[in-house]
């Protein structure tokens, strides 16, 4: 198997396997006072604080989460129903044209059901949000924005926000700015309290983790209503039985992935730019999509005309080369991407591009095996679709 699909999940680190191994034999709700419960609670404290230690905030700004879809939740709902109801004025929730659906279905839910007004921030060719777009957005009626939410970097087309810049705008205004950060953590320089953003999302299985754990930073101030109720967990923010093995296994895959870094996205965009190079050649029309510079080190998300990026997928996955045309959230949804719509893409790029995104495990041998095969299943998937127009 050749897998080329390490933005929708990535390999469970060993030492993170390990770490949720030696805690899921260990009796111990962490929300009981006894002393088995107290022992969980503290194995849940040291992972809070190895986390915020990595992200550079306070263990308090760290809550957990079952993963990043329930964190963006968490951020557009709560912080719009909170905003709101300090001030009804308060409906317009900005987001970017370009958002995980993570993000932008709950900010179109609120819109058809709880009286929001959701506003896409339109993006340039790469699929970026410039910081005066953000602005003229927001002046167009400053008082009633309840939210911004821009990710740091793209899912699909792998570009990455100016998130700095554009959190210094909404804070110009008071208004509480979220990102998405699912992408980001362990493959760019992350730091919470130097970024200035109010909610940061980040999830486990992108980085080395488990599924089913992830974590909403907060930064003090920042209260948003709950989406669940229950015990009152996580500051009251986040109810439910905190996940003891699981959030030990996430804060040891964050850690690991923040301090190898650097070293590891010098890995990937070397061998992301001769991924880029190999396809080019195979296939010469191929054009990569998103900013040629500012992107994720292992994304490499690419157009191919005449092409049907699901024919390609499966013809691919049949000979043990495994990618995506985008979002594995949207898999089997056949519809052009609304990401390369929003640069401005014609339908038929939107439908014919492969995401190849590269991880821990990813080797030279996996971009020659791509080679060999792409050149010839370009062509069967060309005259597939020349047949059918």
């Amino acid at each position: 198997m050749v897998y080329f699909d390490h933005a929708a999940t990535t390999t469970v680190r060993p030492e993170a396997i390990a770490a949720m191994t030696d805690q899921f034999g260990v009796l111990g709700n962490a929300s009981s006072l006894h002393g088995a419960g107290r022992r969980a609670r503290r194995v849940v404290e040291e992972s809070r604080e190895e986390i915020a230690d990595a992200l550079r905030c306070t263990p308090n700004e760290v809550v957990f989460t079952s993963g990043g879809t329930e964190a963006d939740n968490l951020a557009i709902k709560g912080l719009y129903w909170a905003r709101n109801a300090a001030d009804r004025a308060r409906r317009r929730v900005l987001v970017s044209a370009v958002e995980h659906h993570a993000v932008l279905d709950p900010a179109r839910w609120i819109a058809d059901h709880q009286g929001a007004v959701c506003e896409e921030l339109p993006v340039d060719g790469y699929g970026r949000v410039a910081p005066e777009t953000l602005r003229a957005a927001i002046e167009q009626e400053p008082a009633d924005v309840a939210l911004v939410s821009v990710m740091w970097a793209n899912n699909e087309v792998g570009t990455i926000q100016p998130v700095a810049e554009l959190a210094a705008v909404a804070a110009e205004y008071g208004i509480p700015f979220h990102t998405d950060a699912v992408q980001a953590v362990g493959v760019l320089p992350v730091d919470f309290a130097a970024s200035g953003v109010s909610a940061l999302t980040l999830s486990g299985h992108k980085l080395g983790g488990p599924t089913g754990a992830g974590a909403l930073l907060l930064a003090r101030g920042v209260d948003p209503v709950p989406v669940l109720h229950g015990g009152g967990q996580e500051r009251e923010v986040r109810s439910g039985t905190l996940t003891t093995p699981l959030l030990r296994g996430l804060a040891t895959a964050v850690g690991l992935a923040v301090a190898e870094r650097d070293h590891h996205a010098a890995e990937l965009a070397a061998l992301r730019d001769e991924l880029i190079g190999a396809v080019r050649e195979a296939v010469p029309d191929s054009t990569l999509n998103g900013h040629p510079t500012d992107r994720l080190a292992g994304n490499a998300h690419i157009a191919f005309p005449g092409c049907e990026g699901d024919a390609l997928l499966m013809l691919l996955d049949a000979q043990g080369i495994e990618c995506s045309t985008g979002s594995a959230c949207s898999a089997g949804v056949s519809q052009p991407s609304h990401v390369l719509l929003a640069m401005g893409a014609d339908p038929d790029t939107a439908r014919g591009s492969l995401r190849l995104s590269l991880g821990r495990g990813s080797t030279r041998a996996d971009i020659a095996a791509l080679a060999r095969a792409l050149g010839p299943i370009v062509e069967r998937a060309r005259k597939a679709r020349a047949k059918r127009h």
